[in-house]
C-alpha cells in the first residue's frame, strides 16, 4: 500500500494508509492548494525539552558565532515542560499522554532535523533583546524557517525523496473493519468523484478538529462560538471524527468544550485564513499595553502570564465581549517592541492618535466603540494606579522577558481587573490602536489512545482498535482550556512519528 496523505508525513512508512481529510464531501478547489493542513498557517513554533543553547545550536541555520555569545536560554527540563503543561492545563492533562510528549519531545525534534525540516531560533517571536543581551522567555526556543509554510514545504520534500504517495482531492468515507477481529481493512474514499475501497492493514487518522464547523462549534464549544473567526484550513471540519464514531465506535475523550483561540485581526476572513497573510492576522502584543472592549472597558488581566500561556486562551474572552471584538491600545513607549510581522500597517489596520480622547472618537466614529467617555475613563483609571505603583515601588524595572511585577495594584490604588505585570502608562503620544477579535486555531476534544503506540481505543471494549491510529489534533486529553504555546506541532510530530512506527509494525506483520 502507499500512504495517502498526512499533515505531517512521518517517513519510512511504506505500507499504511495515511488518512488526512481535507475536503469533506464534495470537491471546490484544487485541493494540492491548501496542503498542510492547519500546520501551514502556524508560526512554526516547537516545545521541546532541551540542554540550553548548546543543545540547540546543532540544528539551527540563523546564529552565528557573535549572536551566539550575547544569548541567555537556560535549560528547558523535562521537570519544566511537565510543570507547564500540568499547570497550563489546570492539572487535567493526560498524565501518560504528558509523559510521551514531553520524554520524546527533544528526540523527535532532532529526528525531523535530520530528516530535512529547518529550524531556527525563534529572535522574532520569543526573545527580547535587553541590555545587550537576547533573552530567550516562556520555555519556547525553537521555530521552523518561514514557519508553517516551509515546515510544510520541508514534509513534502521528504515525503518526495522517501517515496511517499500522496493523494490530493481525496476525501475519506467510511473505514471497513473486519466482523470478527474488529480490525480495520479497507478506507472507503472519493477520487475525483469516483468511489475506491482501499485494502491496507493500517490506517493512521491525522485529520485536524472540527474548528472550522460552526455547527459543531456551537454543538460542543457553546454559544457564541459559531460567530469565532477561523484561522487556518477551511476543512478541518470533524469528519474524520464523526467517521471513526460511527464505523468503530471510537472512545472519546478530553476537553469537547475547550479549544485553542487567539486575538486576530477583526477584518481578517470570516471562514478560512489567508495563506498569504497565515499567521500575521495574529495580534499578541496584548501584554505590552492593555485591551478594552467595544464598551470601552477592560476585561482581561493582560500580564496575568508570559504571552506563551494566556495566547490560547485570550481569544476565548474576546469572543463573549459584545460585538465579540476589542481593541488593544499601545503608546510610543511600547510600540517598536511589537512583532513588526504582526502589526505592520500592511496587515492590520491602525488607528493612530496624537491623544487618548482623539484616539477614542476615532474607534467610536470610524470602528465601532460604543462609549467614548468610558474608554478615556478606563485609560485614565489605569494610568493612575500604574502611576501609584510606580510610586510606591520605585527599583522595579520593566522587562517584558521575565514577569516583572509592575502591575496596577497597590496600597493607595487597585483596579478591579488589575494587570499583573508588564504595566506602563499610557500616556506618551502617538497612541495606537487595532481592532482584535477571536481567531481559532484547534479543538481540544478527541479520539482516546494508547500513548505509547497511539493506537485509537474503542468505547466499546476500551482496547485498542487492530489497525487504526491517531495523530494531531485529533489526539484527545492533552489541553484543557489552555495549552503551551509550541506544544501542539510538537504533539502532532511526536505521537505520528510513534503512530507511524507502530502502524509500520502491524502492516509488515500482517503482510508475513
Amino acid at each position: 500500500m502507499t500512504p495517502l496523505t498526512l499533515r505531517r508525513p512521518c517517513y519510512r512508512w511504506r505500507q499504511c494508509w495515511l488518512l488526512r481529510r481535507y475536503i469533506g464531501s464534495s470537491i471546490r478547489r484544487p485541493e494540492e492548494e491548501w496542503v498542510g493542513g492547519n500546520s501551514y498557517f502556524t508560526a512554526g513554533g516547537f516545545r521541546t525539552t532541551h540542554g540550553g543553547l548548546e543543545d540547540l545550536l546543532p540544528i539551527v541555520n540563523n546564529v552565528d558565532p557573535t549572536t551566539a555569545h550575547k544569548i541567555d536560554m537556560s535549560p528547558y527540563t523535562t521537570a519544566d515542560f511537565t510543570n507547564d503543561m500540568e499547570r497550563v492545563a489546570g492539572k487535567r492533562t493526560g498524565r501518560e499522554l504528558c509523559r510521551v510528549l514531553v520524554n520524546d519531545s527533544n528526540a523527535t525534534i532532532k529526528w525531523l532535523a535530520e530528516n530535512g525540516v529547518r529550524f531556527q531560533l525563534s529572535f522574532n517571536r520569543q526573545a527580547y533583546e535587553v541590555n545587550g543581551r537576547i533573552k530567550f522567555w516562556g520555555g519556547l526556543a525553537l521555530k521552523t524557517q518561514d514557519g508553517g509554510k516551509k515546515l510544510v514545504q520541508d514534509h513534502l520534500q521528504a515525503s518526495r525523496s522517501l517515496g511517499i504517495d500522496v493523494f490530493f482531492s481525496t476525501a475519506a468515507e467510511k473505514l471497513i473493519t473486519d466482523p470478527v477481529t474488529r480490525a480495520v481493512t479497507s478506507v472507503v474514499v472519493v477520487h475525483h468523484g469516483r468511489t475506491k475501497e482501499i485494502q491496507t492493514n493500517a490506517v493512521v487518522l491525522a485529520a485536524g478538529g472540527f474548528e472550522a464547523n460552526p455547527r459543531m462549534r456551537a454543538q460542543f464549544l457553546g454559544p457564541h462560538w459559531d460567530a469565532a473567526l477561523v484561522r487556518g484550513t477551511p476543512y478541518n471540519l470533524g469528519d474524520c471524527l464523526e467517521i471513526a464514531i460511527r464505523d468503530v465506535s471510537a472512545k472519546l475523550v478530553g476537553n469537547w468544550s475547550g479549544c485553542h483561540c487567539v486575538a486576530w485581526d477583526a477584518d481578517a476572513p470570516a471562514n478560512t485564513g489567508d495563506r498569504e497573510i497565515s499567521n500575521e492576522f495574529t495580534k499578541s502584543g496584548y501584554p505590552l499595553g492593555i485591551m478594552v472592549n467595544q464598551q470601552g472597558s477592560r476585561f482581561v488581566d493582560e500580564g496575568s502570564d508570559l504571552r506563551n500561556y494566556t495566547y490560547a486562551k485570550i481569544g476565548r474572552q474576546i469572543l463573549h465581549q459584545p460585538g465579540h471584538v476589542a481593541f488593544q491600545i499601545w503608546d510610543s513607549r511600547t510600540v517598536s517592541w511589537l512583532r513588526k510581522e504582526e502589526y505592520r500597517p500592511e496587515v492590520v489596520q491602525h488607528i493612530t492618535a496624537s491623544s487618548i480622547s482623539k484616539l477614542a472618537e476615532k474607534c467610536a466614529v470610524e470602528h465601532g466603540l460604543e462609549d467614548k467617555h468610558r474608554f478615556e475613563r478606563t485609560i485614565h483609571g489605569y494610568n493612575n494606579a500604574v502611576y501609584e505603583s510606580q510610586r510606591r515601588n520605585p527599583d522595579r524595572q520593566w522587562d517584558p522577558a521575565v514577569k516583572d511585577g509592575l502591575s496596577t495594584q497597590s496600597e493607595a490604588c487597585s483596579l478591579e481587573i488589575p494587570k499583573s505585570n508588564w504595566a506602563l502608562p499610557i500616556d506618551q503620544p502617538p497612541f495606537l490602536a487595532v481592532k482584535v477579535s477571536a481567531g481559532i486555531t484547534f479543538t481540544f476534544g478527541g479520539l482516546a489512545i494508547n500513548p505509547e503506540t497511539a493506537a485509537v481505543v474503542s468505547s466499546r471494549t476500551d482496547r485498542e482498535i487492530p489497525g487504526l491510529y491517531c495523530a494531531g489534533e485529533m489526539v484527545g486529553g492533552l489541553f484543557y482550556d489552555n495549552y503551551p504555546g509550541g506544544s501542539g506541532l510538537t504533539s502532532g510530530a511526536v505521537f505520528g512519528r510513534r503512530a507511524g512506527r507502530a502502524a509500520a509494525r502491524a502492516s509488515a506483520e500482517a503482510a508475513r
